[in-house]
Formats: structure tokens, sequence, C-alpha cells
């Protein structure tokens, strides 16, 4: 890494002040020698959007790009990966880009708010992980012995739990809003993201298409909803390896080609990157902290 700033620091976005009535005051231990009163009641931030901007010194002359990371996870996921290496933020940087790294409602610096998140959240297991990001079949979790040819480093596998962060279900919206709030900051920018990012940034492009330069989802979990055009915005997906040990990711691979072959057959911008056959095989669901990490940022920047 050898890039100088000329600005960097945080904003948030989005949210609103939500006010609760109802509660009693109560006594509560904030450290072994304090008690103080608490009320339940008042006016508390809610649903507000988290974001850390990076300006280099000499900024390139091309969009702002915001990161968005996926299900479970925080913008950590784009910073040093699990064992060690510069992130795709630094990459980036190195390329002068201006970068806005996000972490999504009730996620990371974002924080959470209990009176309006609902039911109890839910937070991966490493077993969960290992199978769903594709790390190497169920029976090898236990002494971490995975696919062949594997680029994911297994070795660090617990310092990847360890940027695990508990996420509720159905904020969508939510997340959607907030990222809408990011861009009308920015103003057009070229967005990257990953797995369940995809649903709030393909659902921000259909409601503010003007927001986008560009977009590059990472194995996108869910797709633009009915028939989106993206005939002014230049659209990349970008696949990892091992797509065929569960039905669920065969399911997913088909509908990314499908909608390759709809988006190109309308004579729009887009992209589809097998990494197996254009940069090397043995990606698994999170290419930005796999060994071959640069060279698919590379290809997916075009």
């Amino acid at each position: 890494m050898a890039y100088t700033l000329r600005d960097f620091g945080s904003y948030t976005v989005g949210g609103h002040l939500h006010h609760v009535a109802e509660g009693e005051i109560r006594e509560i231990q904030v450290t072994r020698d304090t008690a103080i009163p608490y009320d339940p009641r008042g006016h508390f931030a809610v649903a507000q959007t988290y974001v850390q901007y990076f300006i280099p010194a000499t900024r390139r002359d091309a969009p702002p790009v915001v990161l968005v990371h996926g299900g479970g996870m925080s913008g950590s996921t784009w910073e040093t990966t699990p064992d060690g290496r510069p992130g795709w933020l630094h990459r980036l940087l190195d390329r002068r880009y201006e970068v806005h790294v996000v972490d999504m409602v009730e996620r990371g610096r974002a924080g959470f708010a209990p009176q309006v998140m609902g039911p109890d959240p839910i937070l991966r297991s490493l077993e969960e992980a290992w199978d769903l990001f594709r790390f190497g079949p169920a029976a090898g979790f236990e002494n971490r012995k995975p696919f062949v040819g594997q680029q994911f480093p297994v070795q660090a596998l617990a310092a990847l739990a360890e940027r695990f962060a508990p996420r509720w279900i159905g904020t969508s919206q939510l997340q959607t809003n907030g990222l809408l709030a990011v861009l009308a900051r920015t103003g057009p920018a070229l967005v990257i993201c990953h797995s369940q990012g995809a649903e709030m940034t393909f659902d921000a492009y259909a409601a503010r298409p003007d927001l986008f330069s560009g977009i590059v989802a990472i194995e996108p979990s869910a797709l633009p909803a009915g028939r989106t055009s993206f005939a002014q915005c230049p659209l990349t997906l970008v696949q990892g390896d091992y797509l065929d040990v569960a039905p669920h990711w065969s399911a997913r691979r088909d509908a990314w080609a499908a909608l390759f072959t709809r988006v190109s057959k309308a004579g729009a911008p887009v992209c589809l990157i097998d990494t197996v056959t254009e940069i090397a095989p043995g990606g698994s669901h999170m290419l930005m902290m796999d060994r071959h990490s640069d060279a698919v940022l590379e290809a997916a920047l075009g």
C-alpha cells in the first residue's frame, strides 16, 4: 500500500428519531461501582447507516466507489483480509478511487436499536459459514480440510468469524433506504456489493438509477425485481468456484447466467466474470478475501 489521503472520516445518513412512551424507570449497574436510574422512554436515533470515507490526495477522475457488504457482515469485509493481506478498500485507494465503506442499518458501527428491531437477531456459526461460503465439504470442517484448490485462507477461519455481526431478518427496506441516502450524498457512484448486499443495491437502483454509474455484484443472493433495465448502468456479475456442491448454489449460478443473457439481449452493458476460467479455480463465496482477490478486483473493474 502506497497511497496518501487528502481526507478521511465518517458520517451517518438516513434513520429517524423514534419515540418510546412506555416503560418505567429502573436502576441499572453500569459499572461495578456505579448505578444509575435508567428510563427506557424517550427519543432514540434508529435505522441510521454508518459510512467511512477515504479520499486520495490525487483522486482518480472517476465516480466514487461505494462498498456494500453482505448478510451477517459489516464494512470490515472490504478492509484487511482475515489472514492479514490488504483488502479491496486498500487496493481501490492504491488506484486512487474515492471510497465509501458502508455499515448497513443494524450492522457494525451503525449499531442497532432494540426498541424497533423486533425479534432476536441471528448470528452465523463457523459451521454455517464453512458450508454456505463453500470452503469445504461438511465432513472437512472438524479438521479444516477445504475443497481441493480452495483460495480462501482457511487457517484464518476464526479471524473471519470474529467479524460476523448479528443480523435481523426483514430490514432490507431500511438498508435500501440507507444506501439511497449514501448515494444522494456521494452523487452517482460505482457500487460494489456482495451477496445479500445486492438486494438493497438492485432495489436502490430501481428507485434511483441516476445515482449509479455502475454495479459490480459479487455472487448476489438476490437479483433485480421485475425486468429492471441496465441500459444506462454497466452491470458486472462475478462468480466463484464449487457452484455444483449444493442445489441452491447451482440455482444461483443459473439465475446469474439468465440475468446476464436477458440484459445482454436488451443491448445493455453487462459482463459475467467466471473466476474459474478467467482468473483461477478455487474461488469461494468470499471472493474479496480469497488469495486471488487482487486479480478478482482487477477483472471486476475492467
